[in-house]
């Protein structure tokens, strides 16, 4: 049996710390980015057996965001709520220095029990560096520092007396105490070739905009040929963002996305896809994030419907094992109206998926 149809899969939600919901369209969504609706989200979350909540980062405005809680305080926030739940806290190198977020990190994982985790977010908004007066790197030296950052953070948590000397970072003797609890883990995202060389190298975990499982397993299989060639000593997990509209009927689902298509803002739909599209055509091969993304793909930030995660409990279920099979170990994802959404995934979706894993375990040790 191989391992990942062995492991279970993982399943983390967006934290709506930043106004504006999770799609850029007039449509209602009954979902609110203040403290109070997040705590009982995460705890209704982890009720239904959801894993992981990742905290989004913003520093300005726009696309809808008008306001936003900055992410690592507001993750521990979640973490003070709930007792399992892990929450994987989004930052920025640049306006964050490797020592401030390991020792946030590690004085949080103190006080959770080490239930906090890190997104390492190497920039794709240039109007927010220049909002904020930092230097606006090309795109591979983002991810040049990135690395160095994750090189710098995980060695401050595991060794006495932390050396660096760096192209981005200095560190000399630096020791911090107390370490986490554990080891945190460290998620990054991109589908670039800086990304994905990247995620070969350091990370823990590889987050990607939603896609179909054919386009995921040409992404799974390049990192898994570079591990090889780098020499890693561990396996990058796979994460994969989905926005999810369950109904009992695929019509209803279906409804809903064109209602959530045909309220989409234009202008801000548009100007997001200026931005974004700039970002990943920045790299050289200009395979990045978004840059290949429609209209349509980017009314939901990350390309969430091309996962589609769209119909009835039964079709998402089916759609989540195809994913699992091009090589996901987590489905990321996103709903219009959180709190309902959540608990109806973990009650009528959730279940489904582990009988439909257990049934392709079995058939895996019947094969062998």
């Amino acid at each position: 049996m191989s391992q990942t149809a062995a492991e279970p899969l993982k399943f983390a939600y967006w934290v709506p710390n930043v106004s504006g919901g999770l799609v850029i369209s007039s449509i209602e969504q009954r979902t609110s980015w203040d403290i109070d609706y997040n705590r009982k989200l995460a705890q209704i979350a982890e009720a239904s057996g959801f894993d992981y909540a990742l905290s989004q980062i913003r520093f300005t405005a726009g696309y809808g965001a008008d306001s936003q809680h900055e992410s690592v305080s507001f993750s521990h926030a979640l973490l003070a709520a709930t007792e399992r739940l892990r929450v994987i806290a989004a930052v920025l190198p640049g306006p964050w220095h490797p020592a401030l977020l390991a020792k946030q990190v590690a004085t949080i994982s103190q006080l959770t029990n080490g239930r906090v985790d890190v997104n390492v977010v190497s920039g794709w908004f240039r109007g927010e560096f220049a909002a904020i007066g930092e230097p606006w790197l090309d795109h591979d030296e983002r991810y040049r520092r990135s690395e160095e950052f994750i090189r710098a953070i995980r060695g401050i948590w595991t060794e006495e007396n932390f050396n660096l000397r760096g192209d981005f970072y200095r560190f000399n003797e630096y020791s911090v105490k107390p370490k986490p609890i554990g080891q945190p883990q460290i998620f990054q995202g991109g589908s670039s070739r800086a990304a994905r060389d990247m995620a070969a190298r350091v990370s823990d975990w590889y987050f990607t905009n939603g896609n179909t499982p054919e386009g995921l397993q040409v992404q799974v299989d390049d990192i898994r040929t570079k591990e090889k060639t780098f020499g890693k000593g561990w396996r990058t997990k796979i994460g994969i963002n989905a926005f999810g509209i369950v109904r009992e009927t695929e019509q209803e689902a279906k409804a809903v996305l064109n209602e959530i298509i045909e309220k989409a803002i234009p202008q801000a739909v548009q100007g997001f896809h200026h931005e974004v599209q700039n970002a990943g055509n920045a790299s050289p091969e200009r395979e990045g994030n978004w840059a290949k993304s429609t209209f349509e793909d980017l009314v939901q930030y990350n390309d969430g419907f091309r996962s589609n995660l769209i119909g009835t409990p039964e079709q998402v279920a089916k759609r989540i094992i195809g994913l699992k099979r091009a090589g996901a170990d987590l489905i990321l994802l996103g709903f219009l109206h959180f709190q309902e959404e959540v608990e109806y995934f973990g009650k009528h979706v959730l279940p489904l998926v582990r009988e439909l894993e257990a049934n392709e375990a079995q058939a895996s040790l019947a094969a062998e």
